[in-house]
């Protein structure tokens, strides 16, 4: 094989991924709430109730858990495993969905140092 073959070859390969629209996963850190609470804090809705406990509250129905960054409120694609965090601060690996806004799961860990 040709040096041009082979350099064509790899162009494919490393366009393949932006062309098909598959995004590599990448690591987000932020706290497991809810779709209905999204960034607001916990304290404000519920006053006698720990974060958990709320997110949990307010996932019933028509919400969904979701990672706050910081800036984004993210619905996880995996349901159980944002239920197991809820409130907590956590990393999740994944790959983000621009148009539906949400998250598609992978992995959901404690985020270090908590």
């Amino acid at each position: 094989m040709n040096g041009i073959a082979r350099q064509a070859i790899a162009t494919v390969m490393l366009l393949a991924p932006a062309v098909s629209g598959a995004e590599a996963p990448r690591n987000y850190t932020g706290t497991i709430t809810d779709t209905m609470c999204g960034s607001q804090p916990h304290s404000n809705m519920m006053k006698d109730k720990t974060d958990a406990e709320c997110v949990r509250l307010c996932v019933r129905g028509p919400n969904a858990y979701a990672l706050f960054d910081g800036t984004a409120v993210m619905k996880l694609s995996d349901q159980k495993a944002g239920a197991k965090y809820a409130g907590q601060r956590v990393r999740v690996s994944g790959m983000y969905d621009e148009k539906s806004k949400s998250l598609k799961t992978i992995s959901i860990e404690p985020a270090s140092g908590n």
